[in-house]
């Protein structure tokens, strides 16, 4: 069987992992592409392994990528993010991956898309094309390359890097596709009637992604919990789909709870948030109830994740910083625009600048810092139709 070789670069951004294509490689037809990009990561895989592709069968590594340069005046490229459901054939384009946000000034550089300076910082200005939003990520540069060797250290990643400090300008602001007020319903906090559960408090906003906020203690958990122990309970798993679902309705994302499950698997993220506590981290490390301001765990893909969302972590500076959401309510009071929260793998740190308006709460952006590199570059091959 003839296979097509397709230019890509594997790449590693924050806590997550994708391959990263020029758009203009892939076909234009939308379903030849999604086809190939199935078969690039080696979903849908009925053993949950992706032996057979790139994937690495979790929601952090199941992922794709596709950059161009921009059509807008005041942008560099455009970034389009892909979520692969590992045993479904579905690429959820929904919303965005601020994990691999970081990774698409480094690529982008790397591919030639627009001059950077020799030594300093690029600041690369990026159109999220999902969500329609503007990211800046200030890429560091020695001798002309991007520099990804550094001693910056994020929790969830083994090894530090080179710090890429990024802007998610005007995360709440109106688009089609996410609703257009940063809380969609109009309140900070909404009651979700959830079937088999009843109703449960929830704050719902756009920021990152739509996102829902509920306390731990409503599925049972006190938030201090890893992977491990919710990954391997199908039970609790299907109730907070269940609860995710309830939300998407609400947030007028979609029009049934069956067809946020069965369609819109990665958005809206829904988020656990819990008081501080001391806990150990994923790698045996404590962290301390009076480092952070609150307890933080987030779900993708229908699984737990084993860090944090850079999307997730979007919407808990936004929520954060309005008075009166759930964030807010279980939340040690923090400086003014900086929360920092403890999540399985560890701590992470961000900012965010708001203001009430007479038409609500704004967010102007949200800060934060993570890092990139190369992992693989060349080219990957996909049987031909």
């Amino acid at each position: 069987m003839t296979q097509l070789r397709i230019p890509a670069v594997y790449m590693r951004g924050g806590t997550s992992k994708g391959v990263f294509f020029l758009a203009d490689d892939l076909p234009v037809d939308l379903a030849a592409r999604d086809r190939i990009l199935l078969r690039v990561i080696g979903s849908p895989d009925r053993y949950g392994k992706h032996i057979d592709g790139m994937g690495g069968a979790s929601s952090s590594t199941s992922k794709v990528v596709l950059v161009s340069r921009s059509q807008r005046p005041d942008c560099d490229v455009d970034y389009l993010f892909g979520a692969v459901a590992v045993n479904k054939p579905v690429i959820d384009w929904s919303g965005n991956c601020g994990n691999l946000s970081a990774a698409v000034g480094p690529f982008a550089i790397h591919a030639g898309l627009l001059n950077a300076p020799a030594d300093g910082v690029a600041t690369v200005r990026i159109w999220q094309a999902n969500i329609g939003r503007k990211i800046l990520a200030h890429v560091p540069m020695v001798d002309g390359k991007v520099q990804e060797n550094g001693d910056f250290e994020l929790d969830g990643v083994t090894f530090p890097a080179a710090e890429i400090r990024l802007e998610f300008l005007d995360p709440g602001a109106c688009d089609d596709a996410n609703g257009c007020n940063l809380f969609p319903t109009g309140s900070l906090v909404d009651t979700l009637m959830v079937p088999g559960l009843g109703g449960i408090p929830a704050t719902l906003i756009n920021a990152g992604n739509p996102t829902i906020f509920i306390e731990a203690g409503y599925l049972g958990l006190s938030g201090t919990e890893l992977p491990a122990a919710v990954n391997g309970n199908p039970g609790l798993l299907a109730h907070a789909e269940t609860i995710r679902a309830a939300g998407a309705v609400a947030m007028g994302l979609v029009s049934t709870a069956a067809e946020a499950t069965k369609t819109r698997p990665h958005t809206p993220k829904l988020v656990l948030v819990a008081p501080p506590d001391t806990y150990r981290a994923s790698d045996g490390k404590q962290v301390m109830a009076a480092d952070i301001q609150l307890l933080v765990r987030i779900f993708s893909m229908g699984q737990l994740h084993h860090a944090m969302t850079g999307t997730g972590a979007v919407a808990i500076a936004a929520a954060m910083a309005i008075p009166g959401t759930m964030v807010q309510q279980v939340a040690t009071p923090a400086p003014a625009g900086q929360t920092c929260f403890g999540h399985p793998s560890g701590t992470f740190r961000v900012g965010a600048e708001a203001y009430e308006t007479a038409d609500g709460w704004k967010v102007s952006k949200v800060i934060m810092s993570r890092s990139a590199r190369i992992l693989m570059e060349g080219w990957v091959r996909v049987p031909a139709d």
